[in-house]
């Protein structure tokens, strides 16, 4: 099994956040895949994912047709919570898990994690996002030295764009049209 973890700080509040994260549209965009409707119970294709909801990715993924079945298999929207780390009060926490159901994975799992943050010295309100990915490939030595060379450099990246744009977005005025109001 293979764990891959990144983490980024947002100056936004938590709820912006989540919504962003659990948008398909900006899921759609950071993938370069695009949730189609096969028919299956719970699927959704636009707007945002929930508890339950089944979402089928198809696109391209290393020059070949990818189709990934996710189901979101845990999903808790903020809620207060008051407790300290370092130097920030954590006063509210999220979190929403995704897991392939039917794929080229042996196993998939993406834990989304959210903290609201309070910086004591300024009082300025940030949001902490936690991302990991863990996976696993068949095919033996051959899926696990393909994961090592080629995947979690991939999904480090895949990381890494997914926050850039939801920080980008959060932090400016582009979330209005991705946020319920």
């Amino acid at each position: 099994m293979f764990i891959v973890r990144e983490s980024v700080l947002v100056h936004a509040p938590i709820d912006r956040l989540f919504q962003l994260s659990t948008n398909l549209a900006l899921v759609s965009e950071t993938l370069a895949m695009k949730a189609i409707d096969t028919g299956v119970s719970g699927g959704v294709t636009t707007g945002h994912v929930a508890a339950n909801c089944r979402v089928v990715w198809r696109g391209w993924k290393f020059g070949l047709p990818t189709q990934h079945h996710t189901l979101i298999t845990a999903f808790i929207p903020p809620h207060e919570h008051l407790s300290r780390i370092g130097h920030h009060d954590i006063t509210a926490e999220a979190f929403f898990q995704d897991t392939q159901e039917r794929g080229h994975f042996a196993f998939f799992q993406h834990d989304h994690h959210f903290s609201a943050l309070v910086d004591t010295a300024s009082g300025t309100p940030l949001t902490e996002l936690r991302d990991e990915v863990s996976f696993e490939l068949p095919f033996g030595t051959l899926g696990r030295l393909t994961a090592r060379l080629l995947l979690i450099p991939y999904i480090h990246r895949q990381c890494r764009k997914r926050f850039g744009l939801l920080k980008e977005l959060a932090e400016g005025e582009g979330w209005r049209p991705f946020v319920d109001a």
